[in-house]
């Protein structure tokens, strides 16, 4: 017996799944035309009505604070390095001139 792999659908093919069926499409016939299990297109239309569809990533959006510290410490992370390079020249520079 083979392992199915799990899907990983946008956020647009789900909204137009869900579209379907509230057209008026029936939730079996839209699953069987888009390839999807019944069941799954059921929770995206639960999640849908309670506001709560997500796409493949499911991760909320970064804000401007989030990004602003991931580029505070990629920049300390530069200087640190920068900073111990330049000790360890210091001192051998400092064992040479003897």
């Amino acid at each position: 017996m083979t392992k199915a792999t799990r899907g990983r659908y946008t956020l647009e093919f789900k909204q137009e799944a869900v579209r379907l069926v509230e057209s008026g499409q029936s939730q079996a016939a839209a699953a069987r035309s888009l390839g999807v299990v019944e069941q799954t297109l059921g929770n995206w239309v639960k999640a849908h009505r309670a506001g709560a569809l997500k796409g493949a990533s499911g991760k909320p959006p970064v804000t401007a604070e989030q990004m602003e510290n991931s580029r505070l410490r990629a920049e300390l992370a530069r200087v640190t390095m920068e900073r111990d390079i330049l000790g360890k020249a210091t001192a051998y520079f400092a064992k040479c001139q003897k």
